[in-house]
């Protein structure tokens, strides 16, 4: 299916789609909080979602848990600024695959989003 890309930053969005659809990696939706992300997973069944963490209403743990209620075998990589380094850990164990910390390099973002690609066998 592709990637679903969730940030509060439509700024931030935008760079992540364009870098992805730069490489030939398909983006097959967004969102802009948690609930959004948790709805937009059940929608569009994604390969991949890359999850900020600070976003308002429910943030991106929340929304990883959620995911990971619906689908187990989710790919859920975390975008997060650098300084959230406890929360990184907190959604790596409630089933996050990878994390990319921003501002991402963007072989990094790359790098992880192929990954879990090749691991969703895609």
């Amino acid at each position: 299916m592709g990637v679903l890309v969730v940030d509060d930053s439509k700024f931030m969005r935008n760079i992540i789609i364009n870098i992805l659809n730069k490489n030939n990696i398909e983006v097959v939706g967004e969102a802009s909080d948690g609930i959004g992300a948790v709805v937009q997973y059940e929608a569009l069944k994604p390969d991949v979602v890359t999850m900020d963490l600070t976003m308002e209403g429910m943030n991106g743990l929340e929304a990883v848990k959620e995911i990971i209620k619906i689908d187990s075998n989710a790919h859920i990589i975390v975008c997060s600024a650098m300084g959230q380094q406890a929360i990184v850990k907190e959604a790596i164990d409630a089933g996050a695959r990878g994390f990319v910390v921003k501002p991402f390099d963007e072989d990094n973002l790359i790098d992880e989003v192929s990954k879990a690609l090749k691991m969703k066998g895609k």
